[in-house]
């Protein structure tokens, strides 16, 4: 029997497959291709199980492989990776100017993991009617012309407000497996609400003392849309620690450092400081913007830091 992980508890997982919604767990240790997982099994996966004599339960036999998957590193074991969620269409980053404000170095290390499988992302920028200063407002203008040119929609939004929410949304998800992610307290699980009320996510206030976001989902979790597709909401996320990327392909996953790759002079170049380069010259020449370019520098230097 073949059916799709909807949601994992940690040792218990919800499978859908073509007649019901079963719970399941896991027979022995599966091998991860190399990988040090925290968890062998990720929302999306596509499973087989067998009954259990006798229970209503089944048990995970077998993994089917994975079209493509976000992971980080894991938080809490080192030199160990956690597949937030597997076999996406594409992924919504949901990000706010304040109250946390998301970091422009957190967005290109969320893209880089959603360009490693080509998986097509969209920013959408939460909480826009609320009153904002100046330096908010052009910190949006930042993300506006530092992403939009690369390919990447960025859409303002306003997760409170249905009415336009549902118009807007919908015919883009249909069909489709979407990942959420963000910070805490970004109002992922108030959109996942709006668009699919019976999910009902639990919601809470950010922390003033903190203007950190307050954890509320604990794990991910899968939700089918009423048009045919599905939403996965994900934990917040701190921080967004890459995998070990080797240093030459790490100018692969920013898209417009791609189009210059081969034309520099070494053909091993890290665009560093090395002669005849052409993703230096570009930066020069104002073809790659220097945030950007900062953020290659800095997830560059701390992959080699962690060797």
């Amino acid at each position: 029997m073949k059916g799709r992980v909807i949601k994992s508890t940690g040792s218990w997982y919800t499978v859908k497959t073509d007649s019901s919604t079963i719970q399941a767990r896991l027979r022995g240790k599966f091998k991860q291709d190399e990988l040090k997982l925290t968890n062998p099994i990720a929302v999306g996966d596509y499973v087989i199980l067998e009954k259990e004599g006798g229970q209503v339960t089944s048990v995970i036999t077998d993994i089917l492989p994975r079209e493509n998957y976000i992971i980080r590193k894991s938080t809490r074991k080192a030199h160990h990776s956690h597949i937030i969620a597997s076999n996406i269409d594409q992924a919504f980053l949901i990000v706010t100017l304040r109250n946390p404000r998301t970091s422009l170095g957190f967005i290109d290390r969320f893209l880089v993991s959603t360009e490693s499988f080509r998986i097509p992302a969209t920013i959408l920028v939460n909480k826009m009617d609320e009153k904002y200063k100046d330096k908010d407002l052009e910190y949006l203008q930042d993300i506006k012309e530092i992403y939009e040119p690369l390919g990447y929609p960025v859409i303002e939004i306003s997760a409170l407000k249905s009415d336009k929410l549902k118009g807007e949304f919908i015919p883009l998800l249909k069909g489709k497996t979407t990942l959420l992610s963000g910070h805490s307290g970004v109002g992922k699980s108030t959109f996942l609400n709006q668009l699919i009320p019976e999910a009902q996510q639990a919601t809470k206030e950010i922390s003033k003392f903190s203007a950190k976001g307050v954890h509320t989902t604990t794990f991910a979790e899968m939700f089918e849309l009423e048009d045919g597709g599905y939403l996965i909401d994900t934990p917040g996320i701190k921080e967004f620690g890459i995998l070990d990327i080797d240093d030459n392909e790490l100018s692969h996953y920013f898209v417009e450092m791609r189009q210059y790759l081969g034309q520099c002079k070494y053909n091993n170049c890290k665009h560093i400081n090395e002669p005849g380069c052409m993703v230096l010259q570009k930066l020069e020449e104002g073809y790659i913007h220097p945030y950007r370019y900062d953020s290659y520098v800095n997830i560059l230097f701390e992959e080699e830091s962690h060797k």
